[in-house]
């Protein structure tokens, strides 16, 4: 069976980023697609989850409390200069 031309659009660093890591893992751009179709192909699937980028735990919790925060259901804190910020963050790691 022939080889045939396929054209594929991306973003230019994208393509870059890719390029580099694949020639890191020996295979050629065009090697690696070929891959991800041949693999596509023999499990009748997209080889890997696809899924939404969730936040975790920590993240979720921080902005649950933002949410409150705007509600007024809890007190947001304020200050005066960035020094003033960076003294309460530094209190509150060292507790």
């Amino acid at each position: 069976m022939g080889n045939v031309n396929v054209t594929i659009r991306m973003d230019a660093e994208l393509r870059k980023e890719a390029t580099l890591l694949f020639k890191d893992l020996g295979l050629s751009l065009n090697q690696a697609v070929t891959l991800f179709v041949k693999q596509t192909v023999r499990e009748q699937r997209i080889p890997f989850a696809i899924k939404r980028n969730m936040p975790n735990k920590t993240t979720r919790e921080a902005l649950k409390e933002i949410e409150l925060m705007e509600q007024g259901k809890i007190p947001s804190k304020t200050y005066n200069d960035v020094d003033e910020l960076f003294e309460d963050i530094l209190d509150e790691t060292i507790k």
